[in-house]
């Protein structure tokens, strides 16, 4: 009786069928020395668990206790780098004379001649800007027809 239940449920366990503990069952009795002949073929797939259990790691690990400064030195570097830089910059900027012009003008028609032109520019960048709107048109008009 034993044989043929241990026959289902190895044909259980192949069809993805069996329980855990019915998996137990199995690896129980093929890790035992009373193997039935006809199912010996069964045992390395069973007895697998029983001998890994038993395995060890023994290969040494090397450990790397030197520690490397390298990253700290190449922090040390950068931060001198870079409070060098705010130095020069500071440094050069801090002598230069500063402009009072901001822009403005005395006689009214060269401020409106001036602002005329800085508008003008602005109207022109705004019309290209508008331009490129004409392909999402064509866009929409293919969406629509796509998309009925």
């Amino acid at each position: 009786m034993a044989l043929d239940n241990i026959e289902k449920l190895i044909e259980k366990y192949f069809e993805a069928e069996t329980t855990l503990a019915e998996e137990k069952e199995l690896k129980a009795y093929f890790s035992s020395d009373n193997v039935a002949p006809p199912l010996e073929q069964y045992k390395p797939i069973f007895g697998y668990a029983a001998k890994a259990k038993q395995e060890q790691f023994t290969a040494a690990i090397p450990l790397h206790t030197k520690k490397s400064h390298t990253l700290l030195w190449i922090s040390v570097a950068a931060s001198v780098v870079v409070l060098l830089g705010v130095g020069f910059f500071t440094f050069n900027h801090h002598n230069q004379p500063i402009s009072e012009d901001f822009g403005t003008y005395d006689d009214p028609e060269v401020a409106f001649r001036e602002t005329q032109k800085a508008l003008d520019m602005i109207s022109q960048s705004v019309n290209e800007g508008i331009g490129s709107m004409d392909y999402l048109s064509e866009y929409e008009q293919s969406k629509n027809i796509i998309f009925k």
